[in-house]
């Protein structure tokens, strides 16, 4: 492997220190240069956190590709959450999830952490933006028409309950 280091550890820290100075155009800036796309959250300490992370890792270099596959096996094998639906774990930041309900359209984004944001408010699970729209218990797959009918097409998301 080689040395990625371009910086050294009082230009690193430098560097993720003035972050906390910066206006946000600046640091959407900044964004630009190390991701391809924006977040679907606009929270400032998110942005911070992500810049940080690139300014580093350009400095030290990535976690290694052994150890990060060893780390996803061991998450795997640990989860007390089962297997994800696999049309759900499928979705790639950005995507959006349109379900009318109660009258209304509801639109979900996936933020790039594979969480989802609706309304302006970030939820961990489909579950959790399914329970808060309708007040009760869903499954968020079934709910957004991400699960598989018996025929093996998706169900449709549209229609009220």
């Amino acid at each position: 492997m080689t040395d990625k280091r371009q910086y050294n550890s009082a230009s690193v820290t430098a560097q993720v220190s003035a972050l906390a100075n910066m206006k946000m155009a600046d640091l959407w800036l900044l964004w630009d240069k190390h991701f391809t796309r924006r977040p679907g959250t606009w929270s400032r300490d998110y942005v911070m956190g992500r810049i940080a992370y690139k300014i580093q890792e350009a400095a030290y270099g990535g976690i290694d590709p052994d150890v990060k596959r060893r780390l996803v096996r061991m998450g795997e094998k640990h989860t007390r959450m089962g297997h994800a639906n696999s049309a759900e774990a499928m979705l790639l930041p950005g995507a959006t999830l349109i379900r009318s309900h109660g009258g209304n359209e509801h639109r979900v984004v996936v933020t790039p952490d594979g969480q989802y944001e609706y309304k302006g408010q970030v939820f961990k699970s489909l579950s959790m933006v399914a329970r808060h729209i309708t007040g009760t218990h869903w499954s968020g797959p079934a709910f957004f028409g991400l699960k598989k009918s018996a025929k093996g097409t998706a169900k449709t998301a549209g229609g009220d309950r």
